[in-house]
């Protein structure tokens, strides 16, 4: 008389240990590069209002022949002005017939240390020039 043998359906631990430490592995390498994407994503809020507010400031030299400190007259909600997500603080510092505008990291934008701090100027130079703007 022959004795079949019940087959097993399902998992081992050890299967399933293998298969939660591959996932940790994969999760390891792939969340610093996500937060990088994040991050750099997050920039483009910062870029995008120094540039409209820039332009914003050549208007209003057009108009009265002088650049301003107010970011109200420029017709933002503040000064100084925080953009959208509240992730860039922007005020400006002028002399004579010079500006730069500056953007400040806030909040989780912090974390990119690298560009904490952007800025224009009036003839469109902008810094840091090391991978904080895209070309």
């Amino acid at each position: 008389m022959c004795k079949t043998r019940k087959q097993n359906k399902g998992f081992t631990i050890v299967e399933l240990l293998m298969v939660v430490a591959i996932i940790g592995i994969l999760a390891a390498v792939a969340y610093p590069s996500y937060n990088e994407f994040v991050l750099r994503g997050n920039r483009t809020e910062g870029q995008r209002e120094l540039l409209r507010l820039a332009n914003l400031q050549e208007q209003f030299y057009v108009d009265t022949r002088a650049y301003t400190t107010d970011m109200t007259a420029l017709g933002m909600n503040a000064d100084p002005y925080v953009t959208e997500n509240g992730l860039y603080s922007i005020d400006a510092t002028v002399n004579d017939d010079t500006f730069i505008l500056t953007a400040t990291a806030k909040l989780t934008q912090v974390k990119d240390t690298a560009c904490t701090t952007l800025t224009i100027n009036e003839v469109g130079a902008k810094t840091p020039t090391s991978g904080c703007w895209e070309k």
